[in-house]
């Protein structure tokens, strides 16, 4: 036998396909795959630093959803003046119902919290990465907004004690930092910048800012609450004449992520509440902002084939459709008890009713499919290993 033939030499060629990515699915996929090398060494990964590797802010949707609906409840039950027929359906729901789901709320925002300060101790890197990221920085606004938003709609502290006062500094001098942060960026790193790094979760920072104003209002702090209103409402009108010029219907976002349209909705809703807390009514001022947020839900309802592809799998980003539509009722809530008619009061209920009816079909969605908020297990590691080895294999085979 020849020295030529005594060897068999075998090429295993492994191609790599390009991915285009929008938005923060570059975030995600990096955040699942900054560890890869990790995980190619030892398929058992540990079950925490694997959750801490695939979590990150894009599920405080789900906190912020929670507690929106939280506050949605606390008015709907709460006393008051207002005795027309449909508003006196809401006073039938036991007040240990909001109390389940305001812990509820505060439980999945306590876990979420934990980990990701878990997650910036021990994978530091992925945070910065998220802080960087075009969209990832925007969802660094959520859990504030949702701290702000349960502390509106605690049952325990009122907004006249002392405790209500510190938690507000706390939840809202990281907003600020942010604020700079982001708002900073737009304003000097020339004119084309905002264009370019726009897209709807970039709303996530002035619906920080109003909701932390309404919280002031909330408490008497007038001055304050005016600063923050003024710095949440100069930089929306930036973004939104931004993405109204630069979004071109199915092409702007992956069918995935199409639910966070739904943010048009929040901020000008949010910001009809901040300014009716702000002059102590619902005034001209508030019904415009109001008019706005229900056009722009008219608008995303009346083209339900944007939204089909992305709710033929479940995905995080579903919880999108909560917290929008919960800000719209409470907006329709303090309308209906400024203008007291049928009509009104009829919207309130429609939109209140849907707020409901989609966070409940959220919530059992997603217990029904947690599997997809927790990592693989190291079974299905391993199996997924063996499959990529049979088709590298084959491969070479083939060859």
């Amino acid at each position: 036998m020849d020295e030529s033939h005594s060897e068999t030499q075998i090429e295993v060629v492994v191609e790599s396909p390009k991915l285009i990515i929008n938005n923060d699915t570059a975030l995600n996929l990096h955040n699942n795959n900054t560890n890869v090398k990790t995980k190619s060494s030892s398929t058992k990964q540990p079950i925490l630093s694997s959750i801490l590797t695939k979590f990150h802010a894009g599920y405080f949707r789900i906190s912020m959803s929670l507690c929106s609906q939280a506050l949605l409840w606390k008015i709907l039950v709460e006393p008051n003046d207002d005795v027309h027929s449909l508003r006196q359906v809401f006073r039938l729901v036991p007040s240990t119902a909001f109390n389940f789901l305001w812990s509820l709320a505060l439980f999945t925002l306590v876990l979420q919290s934990l980990l990701y300060i878990l997650r910036c101790l021990l994978h530091f890197q992925m945070v910065k990465t998220e802080f960087l990221h075009q969209v990832g920085v925007n969802y660094l606004f959520a859990p504030w907004i949702s701290w702000l938003l349960l502390l509106q709609s605690s049952p325990f502290v009122t907004p006249n004690t002392l405790y209500y006062q510190v938690f507000w500094w706390v939840f809202v001098v990281p907003i600020v930092v942010l604020d700079v942060k982001i708002y900073g960026q737009w304003l000097t790193k020339g004119k084309r910048f905002l264009a370019t790094v726009a897209n709807p979760t970039s709303q996530l920072s002035v619906i920080g800012n109003l909701v932390a104003a309404r919280a002031a209002a909330e408490m008497g702090w007038k001055e304050t609450a005016v600063c923050m209103f003024s710095l949440g409402i100069a930089h929306y009108l930036v973004v939104f004449v931004t993405l109204y010029q630069r979004l071109s219907g199915d092409n702007a976002l992956p069918a995935m992520l199409r639910p966070v349209f739904f943010l048009f909705i929040g901020a000008p809703s949010v910001a009809s509440l901040a300014w009716c807390s702000i002059s102590g009514k619902f005034d001209i001022a508030s019904k415009m902002f109001f008019f706005l947020s229900l056009f722009l839900f008219m608008s995303l309802v009346a083209r339900p084939e944007l939204f089909r592809k992305s709710m033929k799998k479940f995905h995080v980003t579903w919880w999108a459709y909560s917290f929008p539509l919960s800000l719209l009722a409470l907006a329709a809530i303090k309308y209906a008890e400024e203008v007291k008619g049928g009509i009104a009061h009829a919207l309130m209920v429609v939109l209140s009713a849907l707020s409901v009816l989609v966070c409940v079909v959220l919530i059992a969605v997603t217990a029904v499919n947690s599997n997809i908020l927790l990592p693989p297990s190291s079974t299905s590691s391993t199996t997924r290993s063996n499959t990529n080895k049979t088709s590298s294999i084959s491969r070479c085979d083939s060859r």
